[in-house]
């Protein structure tokens, strides 16, 4: 195996978003798994889409890497533990390879590209341009010192021009081109308001991502990206996330169905470290909540299916009853939307949970788009009041009754560091012993005191409830 040699790894970047950057990194992991390989994903910032992707093609859980939610040691020690045992991991970029927070470098692919050493392939849409190719190319590998782009990837070009535009971007750049993808309409992966819908519900799935193996088997070159990928340099090890407590055992109620699955898988492994164990059940199908000492409602599109929400009444009831009983409950953005009055969206006024007292409704626009900061203003199930922390948030929703536990503002686009913030901020999140409950995403990664406050509130709940026994 090549992962027994070193850690062969490769980052997919783009000049801007819609550039082909999914298209060719899952085009690649589905080749080289159709070669026999292990393929480890990876994506850059805090998209939960992509990695549904890459994680159906490779068959392992693909993982965030965002600099804004992580700390750097905590990032480069989960890319080196997650690629273990893999022939090869592919990261995949977010937007342009420079992009970041506002109009600065920070947060961006490029970072996450240093901070782990691994080199870099630009992808490029190829298609209305020729000689001003080499310009655009230029530009990037000379924008920032140690760039680290080995090599370019044309996207939306046929074979008739690749081979002249290849030879002129060699002579022009210096830069290896390591192979082109034509235009695929019939394996587009569509999209909605929040980015692509989920894997598991394009059709013929399976038969578009091995068309794009196929292609990409003839088209790229393969065994040169392999060969770059080998002789990365060893990445930093980085530190683990500790947890200020001693493992002690609890089950945790994670919701996992086509309303509810946005996690951060390297989150979940956090809470099973910390003695979770994780029992996925479906609000939109099973009957009720699994027999567990804590609830953690994630992310998703729940406002595509508020009628089967609503209409199985006994999980509502039971959602209701438990979290009112003191059952730590953590939500967060769709899981939020389930434990208020109501939803209403397009097709009608569907009731949710009445956990919360509030109403959602579907909005024309993002919402409180972007990366957060945030401050507890009192106590919450996962962290004390004054805590301070990073977020993210995107939602085309806004709700009657968003909490006014914590402030959040957004972060000052000039500098990663501290709590600098550009004047913007609001109030939100349902905040008690607990619950927390609100529309940002938190990667609990980022602090894993959070994972520790929750694990205990978990255990404690646990030892409450034997005892009423």
């Amino acid at each position: 195996m090549l992962g027994e040699i070193g850690q062969p790894r490769v980052l997919i970047a783009g000049t801007g978003s819609g550039c082909g950057k999914t298209t060719l990194a899952c085009a690649l992991m589905a080749a080289m798994t159709r070669r026999g390989l292990t393929v480890q994903a990876f994506k850059c910032g805090p998209d939960y889409i992509d990695p549904l992707f890459h994680s159906h093609i490779t068959g392992r859980p693909s993982r965030n890497l965002d600099p804004f939610l992580l700390p750097e040691s905590t990032l480069c020690y989960l890319f080196r533990k997650n690629s273990r045992g893999a022939d090869c991991s592919i990261v995949e970029g977010v937007m342009g390879f420079y992009d970041g927070l506002g109009t600065t470098t920070a947060g961006s692919t490029h970072e996450v590209a240093k901070m782990t050493k691994t080199p870099t392939l630009l992808a490029v849409t190829a298609r209305g341009m020729s000689a001003s190719l080499a310009a655009l190319v230029k530009g990037f590998v000379g924008f920032r010192p140690q760039s680290d782009i080995a090599g370019v990837l044309l996207n939306e070009t046929g074979e008739r021009l690749y081979a002249p535009l290849k030879t002129m971007l060699a002579r022009e750049t210096g830069v290896e081109v390591l192979g082109y993808m034509p235009r695929m309409e019939d394996c587009s992966l569509e999209s909605r308001h929040l980015g692509l819908v989920m894997a598991s519900e394009v059709a013929n799935l399976d038969g578009k991502l091995a068309r794009l193996a196929q292609q990409a088997e003839r088209s790229l070159d393969l065994d040169r990206i392999l060969a770059l990928a080998s002789v990365a340099p060893a990445s930093p090890e980085g530190s683990p996330p500790t947890l200020a407590c001693e493992p002690r055992p609890f089950r945790l109620a994670v919701a996992r169905d086509e309303a509810f699955c946005f996690y951060y898988r390297d989150a979940l492994d956090l809470l099973e470290e910390a003695g979770g164990q994780i029992v996925f059940f479906s609000p939109l199908s099973d009957a009720k909540l699994p027999d567990a000492d804590g609830l953690y409602l994630g992310g998703g599109y729940p406002e595509l299916h508020g009628a089967r929400l609503a209409a199985n009444v006994s999980m509502r009831e039971d959602i209701r009853r438990r979290v009112a009983e003191g059952l730590p409950t953590f939500a967060e953005c769709g899981g939020f939307i389930a434990l208020c009055d109501s939803l209403r969206t397009d097709e009608g006024v569907f009731e949710m949970c009445g956990v919360l007292k509030g109403d959602v409704f579907m909005t024309q626009r993002l919402t409180r788009f972007g990366y957060v900061n945030l401050t507890a203003k009192r106590q919450s199930v996962l962290a004390p009041q004054g805590w301070t922390g990073r977020g993210h948030e995107f939602h085309y929703s806004d709700g009657t009754n968003n909490g006014d536990g914590f402030i959040i503002s957004k972060p000052n686009g000039s500098k990663l560091g501290g709590s600098q913030t550009d004047g913007r901020a609001w109030e939100g999140i349902h905040a008690s012993p607990s619950i927390h409950a609100g529309y940002p995403h938190l990667h609990l990664c980022g602090d894993p005191q959070l994972a520790a406050n929750f694990a205990r509130a978990c255990v404690e709940y646990r030892s409450k409830i034997s005892h009423r026994i």
